[in-house]
């Protein structure tokens, strides 16, 4: 009996031949490119973005005006017009949890009241559920070893649940966002402990979420098997999650939605197709990448406190001789920001405080080396004098290792954080019913004639 096709896990030899027909037929010459003016990755020779569109929601500033000129500054990013070193400074004068009260500034484009936040956080917890059976039926039954994949699974069926799901009125794509916005931790915790039990052989918990809790609590609590965990692990998370939840229109993951919603396409569609982007490693998947090369980094330099030691690493990285020799040190640079990210000093601090609290001196010790040591070695491999300066991702990693959150949850995270932005973003481009998105691209085939079966 012939086997099944999904029940081959190699290349089979046929597979190996076709592939090379493609490499041999798809190549482009780069030298096109220049000559067409083709803005590749949307993106100017300088590195600075295509503009396609315009946005309310959040302001990306990385120059500032001298003498007429735009020169590189101090990075700065801004929900609704808010500052978000000022947001996350007004939450911890506070001492609460921001997560919610910023979901709601994306979404509205204004601060809540007192009285509005306590209604919009009761909101959340009224959608804080699946369907009946949707657990056992849709995370259980067919576990995963990604993550993202299992979320956009789950997103995608949850479609079928939806009373309405193809109605793009706003009325209804903002009940479908905040329902999405709020299960998004269930769907991601509990894709994992699926993957988990069934393909890591591992003891199954499944617990329900408090109605008292913050998002960050939610997380914690249904990842832990004892649901414990600290004030202060519970309020860095939260901060963590604001500072991913939105990060203008052009990032990859926001443009897909941007892109898949003026189709006119439902809700879970645009959210799947934004969760496959944000999938990649280029973009929220650099998370992982980062603690991976650390934790191949402590094997290989036996003192991290021999600067000259974890050079030669970095200098391995970069000749393509460490890690998985792609020629990168991970969460280092940024396609917008480059003198620094906003998020990364922010998130450095908090870091700082868990890893004060939890006894990881040495980790971000090691962390904070590398951060200092790595522009320099990039300046000398890569003749690069403008500056390289760490982003978000880069401590990332450490602060999920230290919350003890598995690596598979990482990207989790960050659309559990992001979902906020593509809905807001979503919700606006409906509003604005522009065109549908559709760029060019040229083409260099040259025509042929055609000739029979026979005479090829």
């Amino acid at each position: 009996m012939a086997q099944n096709g999904w029940e081959y896990s190699d290349i089979t030899p046929e597979i190996d031949v076709l592939a090379g027909k493609i490499s041999e037929n798809s190549v482009i010459d780069t030298s096109l490119y220049t000559k067409y003016n083709v803005k590749r990755g949307l993106r100017d020779l300088d590195g600075k973005g295509v503009l396609t569109g315009l946005t309310d929601i959040s302001t990306i500033k990385q120059n500032k005006l001298v003498d007429g000129k735009l020169v590189p500054c101090d990075g700065e990013l801004y929900y609704r017009g808010y500052n978000v070193n000022d947001i996350i400074a007004g939450i911890r004068r506070d001492d609460r949890f921001g997560f919610e009260e910023i979901v709601y500034l994306l979404l509205f484009g204004e601060m809540p009241t007192a009285d509005q936040l306590k209604n919009f956080k009761q909101l959340l917890v009224l959608y804080r559920t699946l369907p009946q059976n949707f657990v056992r039926d849709v995370i259980l039954k067919a576990p995963s070893e990604d993550m993202m994949n299992s979320i956009a699974r789950s997103v995608l069926t949850l479609f079928c649940y939806d009373k309405n799901p193809n109605d793009t009125s706003i009325n209804n794509v903002l009940r479908q966002s905040i329902q999405l916005i709020s299960v998004f931790p269930m769907l991601s915790v509990y894709g994992y402990h699926a993957y988990n039990h069934y393909l890591c052989d591992k003891s199954l918990y499944i617990h329900r979420a408090e109605p008292s809790m913050s998002t960050a609590e939610v997380i914690l609590s249904l990842l832990r098997p004892d649901r414990k965990y600290t004030d202060l692990e519970a309020k860095v998370l939260d901060m963590a999650l604001i500072l991913h939840m939105e990060h203008g229109g052009g990032n990859n993951s926001t443009f897909t939605t941007h892109v898949v919603t003026s189709s006119g396409t439902d809700t879970y569609s645009a959210i799947a197709a934004a969760l496959s982007s944000l999938k990649g490693p280029k973009h929220g998947g650099a998370n992982v990448k980062v603690y991976e090369m650390f934790e191949d980094l402590k094997e290989n330099v036996k003192d991290w406190n021999d600067d000259e030691e974890i050079e030669r690493y970095l200098e391995a990285l970069l000749d393509r001789k460490a890690f998985d020799k792609m020629g990168l040190i991970y969460g280092m640079g940024h396609a917008v920001y480059t003198i620094s990210d906003p998020r990364q000093k922010i998130l450095k601090g908090a870091v700082k405080r868990l890893a004060d609290e939890e006894g990881f001196h040495k980790e971000f010790d090691l962390y904070a080396k590398v951060e200092k040591l790595a522009p320099e070695v990039i300046g000398r491999k890569r003749k690069i004098y403008k500056g390289v300066a760490s982003n978000v991702d880069f401590y990332s990693g450490l602060l999920y290792s230290m919350l003890d959150i598995p690596c598979e949850l990482y990207t989790p995270l960050f659309a559990t954080a992001r979902i906020a932005g593509w809905s807001a973003h979503r919700l606006e481009e409906l509003i604005n019913a522009g065109k549908i998105i559709r760029p060019a691209y040229m083409s260099i085939s040259h025509e042929r004639e055609y000739r029979d079966l026979n005479n090829r």
